[in-house]
């Protein structure tokens, strides 16, 4: 679970965040909207603690973000995947070797490793693409093992930021749909999206940012705006 109490953000000249309370419960398919500015990526910060309220508390499963010892920081963000607009993938290694090598990073076995990397990389079709290097995928390709990077240590949460925004609607349809599988083994899910469409066909629970405020929590929410 992730609850948010009466977080603030303030900057010099703006402020970011303003007494947003909220809980995300496990499991949960969470999409995030508003204009630029609006404070989501202020707010997905905070989740991953890259930055600290000004006041408030953010709680994953009862424990403080933002007061977790600096040597314990790394096994919590273990349990959190992102996956970004811009998708930062190893482009001297093969599909294999840029999740393998997030395997190896968190001290997961060889044999593991092995097993592991060619289930998640069926997960989301790009089973005929292990050997092949970033520059050799197009971009849905691209996204999508930038997906199987993010959930191939099973993490509990996944944070997708803009993950379609460089997308055409079909890379993007499919895309939703991997994230829509992800979230059905038990993977919560918090997505920002400017794409209305998007956010319209999945029909699940939407928060609506405007000037640093919750102005609207919908259970099954449209992008309204």
């Amino acid at each position: 679970m992730i609850y948010f109490d009466k977080v603030c953000k303030v900057y010099p000249n703006s402020t970011a965040l303003e007494e947003v309370t909220f809980t995300i419960e496990p499991g949960e398919f969470l999409s995030i909207v508003g204009h630029s500015g609006a404070g989501k990526t202020t707010l997905l910060k905070m989740i991953l603690a890259e930055d600290v309220p000004t006041s408030g508390n953010v709680y994953f499963d009862s424990v403080d973000i933002h007061k977790v010892s600096k040597s314990k920081l790394p096994l919590l963000r273990r349990r959190i995947g992102s996956v970004f607009q811009d998708i930062r993938l190893l482009p001297n290694k093969t599909a294999y070797e840029n999740i393998a090598f997030t395997m190896e990073a968190s001290g997961r076995p060889d044999d593991e490793i092995r097993s592991d990397v060619p289930h998640v990389l069926d997960l989301v079709g790009l089973s005929d693409k292990m050997t092949s290097f970033p520059h050799e995928l197009s971009g849905g390709e691209r996204q999508r093992l930038a997906i199987a990077r993010a959930i191939i240590n099973q993490p509990d949460l996944l944070i997708a930021d803009e993950p379609t925004g460089n997308l055409d609607p079909i890379n993007t349809a499919e895309i939703i749909e991997i994230f829509k599988k992800i979230n059905e083994i038990g993977t919560t899910i918090i997505l920002t999206t400017h794409n209305k469409k998007v956010i319209d066909n999945l029909g699940r629970r939407v928060i609506t940012l405007e000037k640093g405020r919750v102005i609207r929590d919908d259970k099954e929410g449209k992008y309204a705006l």
